[in-house]
């Protein structure tokens, strides 16, 4: 859904679209041409973000609801923006879908852990110990975000570049 806002939002306006994807740009900083420092980088930010979205299941439960909400909004934000400055949609849809498929999932899974960990607590006698509790489970789920970020990234750093060209 937040996907399919961005996208709106960068066709009903283009020129504050392209304002907010070049703030980002500079922000994130240009890709090396090594693909392992890219691997770095990409797993880093992706891991630190997945960690938020878990965590923001503590704010009962809604946390990760607006987070994955938020981020599917700056995706649609970039693809609608590529696509209006002419970048064809085939090769958009290329640069997101081959590590999209596993990254979406993790943050989706990251985001699940949260709000097991949100439930734990509320549903607990003795709200310590579904605190810990929760913690312990949603710590497993985020070992396997983990897991599913580094497959991600690989895919990122070194499948994406060639399957998109660029």
């Amino acid at each position: 859904m937040g996907t399919f806002l961005g996208m709106a939002y960068a066709y009903l306006q283009p020129e504050r679209a392209g304002e907010y994807v070049m703030k980002l740009a500079k922000e994130i900083g240009r890709l090396s041409d090594n693909p392992f420092n890219n691997f770095l980088m990409i797993f880093t930010h992706n891991a630190g973000v997945s960690l938020l979205v878990l965590v923001s299941g503590l704010f009962f439960g809604l946390g990760p609801w607006v987070m994955i909400l938020f981020n599917g909004l700056v995706v649609g934000i970039v693809a609608g923006f590529l696509v209006e400055v002419g970048t064809p949609a085939t090769k958009v849809i290329l640069g997101l879908v081959p590590h999209g498929v596993v990254e979406i999932p993790a943050f989706v899974l990251a985001g699940t852990a949260g709000i097991v960990w949100y439930r734990s607590i509320r549903e607990a006698e003795k709200p310590a110990r579904g605190f810990k509790d929760g913690m312990k489970r949603a710590l497993k789920l985020y070992a396997v975000t983990v897991g599913m970020l580094l497959i991600a990234a690989f895919i990122e750093a070194y499948v994406t570049p060639k399957v998109a060209g660029l």
